[in-house]
C-alpha cells in the first residue's frame, strides 16, 4: 500500500468547506484522513507544504489533446504532462479528434495513452452525432459505458433544431450532461475577430455579439421541454452569461464555464493582428469582459477553463484571418485564476471552486474534493513563487499563448493523481560503475 502524508500546507477545499492549516493523509490512491492520521498510519513518504496551499487537483473541462489526430500540434502524453505541471489533475477532452469520438474503441484509445502518460487523468467526451456531423445521433450509452462522463457538440454546433431536441431527449434519458457549444454557426461563418469597432478598422470579418446569445436562447427554449442537463461551453459576452444567469433563476438545469483567457483580453488585443490573440470565440469588448468577470465572482459561472489548444508553429504564422484559433493554456490557468484574486475580483476559496468542484460538479465528475474517501488527486502550489511565461521554459507541445512574457505568481510545486506524485517527475535511475 503506497502511503503519503502532506504536512505543514494551507488547505483549501470549497467542496468541504475547509480553509486553514490541515496535515493530509492518503493511502491507496484514496484521502484516508485530514488533520490527524488513522492509527497506525506510517507513510512512505512525506511532501513539507510549508508556506503552500494544498488544492483538490485542478479540473479542466476544455483541453484539446490533439490525439488521435494532430499529432504535430500535441499528444495526450505531452499535454497530459503540461497540464500535471500546471497543476491540473483532469483534463477533459472534446470529442473532435481524428478519428471522432463517437465510438468505444477511439474512447480506449484515449484511455489507453492517458495511462501511458502517468499524469492528468484524462476524461474523453463522447460526440452527440455520429462524426459530428450533426445528422445522426451516436451510440450515446455505449459512450458512456466506455467511460464518457458526458456527450458533446465538440465545438460544431448542431444546426438542426429537430436533431438537436432529440439528441438532447436521449441524453435526458441516460442522465447524461450535454457539453454544447453557444454559437450559431451561421452568424459565426467567417468571422475572425468580435464584430465592432476595431474589426472594421483593422479590415477583419467579424463575428457579432448574437452568435453567442441567438444559439443560447435557441438551446435553452430545448432545455426547458426536455429537462436535460446542459452544460454551456466558453461562454464570451455579458448577454450570453445574463441568459445563462435567468436560466438558473428559473431552474433549469444549466451550468457554464469561460475560458480563463476571455478574463483578461478584449478585442482591442487583435489590432496588431497578433494571431496569439484569434482565439474562438473571439474576444469581445471591455464591457463584456468585466460583465464575464463579475458572472464568475457571483458563481453564475460556475468554471473557468484553459480552453487548451496547443498549435504548431505554421497555424499561427500566417495572416491573422488565415491562422488557426486557440491557445495553449493548461500551465497558466491556476496561476491566471491566483491573479483574479490579487485584483480583488474574489476570495481564495471561490477562485479555487471555479477550478474544482465547481467543474467537477457540472458534469458529476468524481473529483474537486480533498474530503476523507476522495480520490487523492490535489496540489500543492507555492502562492509566492513568482515566474515568467516562456516558449523555453513550456512542457505543452504548443507555445502559442499572448501571455508569453507575462510574470505571474502562483505556481504548482507538486502535483499528486491517484496518490502518486506526477509532478515533478523523478529523474530516471542510473547506474555507474
Amino acid at each position: 500500500m503506497n502511503r503519503l502524508a502532506i504536512q505543514g500546507g494551507h488547505l483549501v477545499d470549497p467542496a468541504s468547506n475547509r480553509d486553514g492549516p490541515a496535515d493530509l493523509f492518503i493511502a491507496d490512491g484514496t484521502v484516508v484522513a485530514v488533520d490527524t492520521p488513522p492509527a497506525g498510519f506510517t507513510p512512505d513518504r512525506r511532501i513539507d507544504a510549508a508556506g503552500c496551499i494544498v488544492l483538490p487537483g485542478l479540473v479542466d473541462l476544455s483541453a484539446h489533446l490533439r490525439e488521435p489526430g494532430a499529432s504535430r500540434k500535441g499528444g495526450i502524453v505531452s499535454e497530459a504532462r503540461a497540464a500535471a505541471a500546471g497543476g491540473i489533475t483532469t483534463l477533459v477532452c472534446p470529442p473532435c479528434t481524428t478519428p471522432v469520438m463517437d465510438t468505444p474503441s477511439v474512447v480506449e484509445l484515449v484511455h489507453s495513452r492517458a495511462h501511458e502518460a502517468q499524469a492528468a487523468r484524462v476524461a474523453p467526451l463522447g460526440a452527440l452525432t455520429q462524426g459530428l456531423e450533426g445528422e445522426h445521433l451516436a451510440e450515446m450509452a455505449a459512450l458512456r459505458d466506455a467511460g464518457c462522463p458526458a456527450m458533446a457538440d465538440g465545438g460544431r454546433p448542431v444546426s438542426h433544431t429537430l436533431v438537436l431536441r432529440r439528441a438532447l431527449d436521449y441524453a435526458a434519458t441516460f442522465s447524461l450532461p450535454v457539453v454544447l457549444t453557444p454559437e450559431d454557426p451561421h452568424l459565426a461563418a467567417g468571422g475572425r475577430v468580435h464584430e465592432g469597432e476595431t474589426a472594421t478598422r483593422r479590415g477583419l470579418p467579424g463575428q457579432p455579439a448574437a452568435t453567442e446569445t441567438a444559439e443560447l436562447s435557441r438551446i435553452l427554449a430545448l432545455v426547458e421541454e426536455t429537462g436535460a442537463r446542459v452544460h454551456f461551453a466558453r461562454i464570451s459576452t455579458g448577454r450570453g452569461a445574463e441568459l445563462v444567469a435567468e436560466a438558473r433563476l428559473r431552474k433549469l438545469p444549466v451550468t457554464a464555464d469561460v475560458a480563463i483567457h476571455q478574463l483578461y483580453f478584449t478585442d482591442l488585443d487583435t489590432v496588431e493582428y497578433d494571431t496569439a490573440a484569434h482565439v474562438r470565440p473571439p474576444f469581445r469588448t471591455q464591457t463584456d469582459r468585466d460583465a464575464l468577470r463579475r458572472a464568475v465572482a457571483d458563481g453564475v459561472i460556475s468554471a473557468v477553463c484553459s480552453d487548451h489548444q496547443p498549435h504548431d508553429p505554421d497555424a499561427k504564422a500566417c495572416p491573422f484571418a488565415d491562422s488557426e484559433p486557440g491557445i495553449s493554456g493548461v500551465e497558466t490557468l491556476l496561476a491566471l485564476t491566483l491573479r483574479l484574486v490579487d485584483d480583488g475580483l474574489l476570495p481564495l476559496t471561490e477562485a479555487i471552486r471555479r477550478l474544482t468542484h465547481g467543474p467537477a460538479g457540472c458534469l458529476g465528475l468524481e473529483a474537486g474534493t480533498l474530503a476523507p474517501g476522495a480520490p487523492a488527486d490535489l496540489t500543492v502550489a507555492d502562492p509566492q513563487a513568482v515566474w515568467r511565461v516562456t516558449a523555453e521554459e513550456m512542457l505543452s507541445r504548443g507555445r502559442n499563448t499572448p501571455f508569453l512574457g507575462w510574470e505571474l505568481t502562483g505556481r504548482a510545486v507538486t502535483t499528486v493523481v491517484g496518490g502518486q506524485v506526477v509532478h515533478p517527475p523523478r529523474p530516471p535511475v542510473s547506474y555507474h560503475r
